[in-house]
């Protein structure tokens, strides 16, 4: 059996913790002759969703509808928020969420079916709320980029969040969406510190890559900005002034950020990684942590979640307000338009 106390290489998690809704989870015997859980490979399953956009109501969120074409994601990042959405799906926040993917493979088709109905009014449209549709399988199945097509047809507005440098590839798209003002791209930066992606962020972009990818959707005309996001105190949160002020280089023109959020099973899994990699300071990132989440690893409150609350939260507040500044960067958001949207087979935009 593999010593659990060591990480395993390319991927976030180290095993599989028992998943909240399930009475009974499997644990292997110390002495079982089993697989190397090293050897774990991506596994694609057909997700037979009937809809594509789901309708958001918290209030801390600045957006209603929002679009994923994949659930689970292979990037693997230890502190994702996004990890116990796998377990709803009978799988577990760990080594699951990363390699059981879950493709939606009709999602440009059923967009299509939404943006067609009288209803539709054009509305802004977020992708990646939950994970990254610029994921490693991405480059090969090409749902993002169909899904893209149908939003530039149509000039409906899109917001998306990355840290795959795969985005350029469909700049010619956003682009098109860009001439409408239509689409605002994020770039997210945790850290410039390549060591510290490949183990906390094992199969995403390094981040002279994500920083090329903003001078080539700058370049390109496409309103492009950085997101330091996940903000870790005591383990990223210094790097906070250099982050912006490179992205600010490479062209980015707006910024914004959210400190670490570890629901459910993520604390778990994101403490024992701090005791595989960054041991000596273990204690002092998640005691900063529970000063900013009121004593918890994690805080739901919609009043507070986003930004956390105490001294370390005004810190990083006002470190980040000072290095937009002096790095040239808007601290809002760009305004999208939908007055261009459009149906196939009408000549004008729908509000023209």
């Amino acid at each position: 059996m593999r010593d659990v106390s060591l990480p395993i290489h390319g991927r976030g998690a180290d095993g599989n913790p028992a998943n909240r809704f399930e009475a009974a989870h499997y644990e292997s015997h110390p002495d079982a002759d089993e697989p190397s859980v090293a050897a774990v490979r991506t596994e694609l399953i057909p997700d037979h969703s009937k809809s594509i956009i789901s309708e958001n109501d918290s209030p801390d969120i600045g957006f209603r509808f929002s679009l994923n074409p994949y659930r689970g994601c292979e990037h693997g990042c230890i502190y994702c928020y996004a990890r116990p959405t796998h377990e709803t799906l009978g799988y577990s926040a760990g080594l699951d969420f990363e390699s059981k993917i879950l493709v939606k493979y009709n999602a440009p088709e059923l967009l299509r079916q939404k943006l067609m109905h009288k209803s539709w009014q054009g509305e802004l449209i977020s992708m990646a709320s939950v994970t990254d549709c610029y994921q490693p399988v991405e480059r090969t199945l090409r749902i993002t980029r169909g899904c893209l097509e149908v939003l530039a047809e149509f000039r409906n507005p899109v917001s998306i969040i990355t840290k795959n440098h795969l985005i350029t590839r469909d700049i010619d798209l956003l682009g098109e969406l860009a001439g409408h003002h239509a689409v605002a791209v994020f770039i997210s930066i945790t850290t410039l510190q390549t060591e510290l992606i490949t183990m906390m962020e094992p199969r995403t972009s390094s981040p002279r890559r994500r920083l090329a990818a903003i001078t080539a959707l700058s370049q390109a005309g496409i309103p492009t900005g950085v997101l330091v996001a996940p903000v870790i105190p005591g383990l990223t949160d210094e790097q906070m002034p250099d982050i912006l002020k490179a992205a600010a280089a490479a062209g980015a023109t707006f910024a914004g950020y959210t400190p670490v959020r570890l629901p459910y099973a993520v604390k778990d899994l994101f403490q024992t990684w701090l005791q595989q990699h960054k041991p000596d300071r273990a204690a002092k990132i998640l005691n900063r942590i529970r000063s900013m989440r009121d004593g918890k690893l994690n805080d739901s409150n919609f009043a507070t979640r986003m930004k956390g609350e105490g001294i370390f939260a005004d810190q990083i507040e006002t470190l980040f307000e000072l290095s937009a500044r002096r790095a040239g960067l808007q601290t809002h958001y760009p305004t999208m338009s939908k007055t261009s949207f459009r149906r196939p087979g009408t000549q004008l935009g729908l509000f023209s």
